[in-house]
């Protein structure tokens, strides 16, 4: 199974069209409550890793993934597509997010 790379502007104008897309953050919990894009749900890598998506029951939802640096988010999008997600997409890291992010550092 494949997934897609998009650029942050791509990612942040689906954001905008509110179609229904789910902005996950594969960071650790301390790290989305340092700051995160606002709306976006924290499913960490390693809680993908193990199976542990019951978090994310629609398996055709667009779904934009991130990470600090994009490293954790290919990796976590290579295994949802493993896991039968059809329309996931990688947009990197939060670290060059130009479009603010929400929580304490932000």
């Amino acid at each position: 199974m494949k997934y897609e790379e998009i650029s942050q502007q791509e990612a942040w104008n689906i954001m905008k069209k509110e179609t229904g897309a789910l902005v996950l953050d594969v960071r650790t919990p301390e790290e989305f409550a340092g700051g995160h894009i606002k709306g976006a749900v924290n499913v960490p890598l390693d809680e993908i890793e193990q199976g542990g998506v019951s978090r994310l029951p629609d398996k055709n939802r667009e779904t934009l993934v991130y990470c600090r640096s994009g490293v954790r988010s290919r990796a976590a999008c290579g295994k949802l597509a493993e896991m039968g997600y059809t329309a996931v997409r990688d947009f990197g890291g939060i670290i060059t997010w130009p479009y603010g992010i929400v929580g304490q550092n932000g």
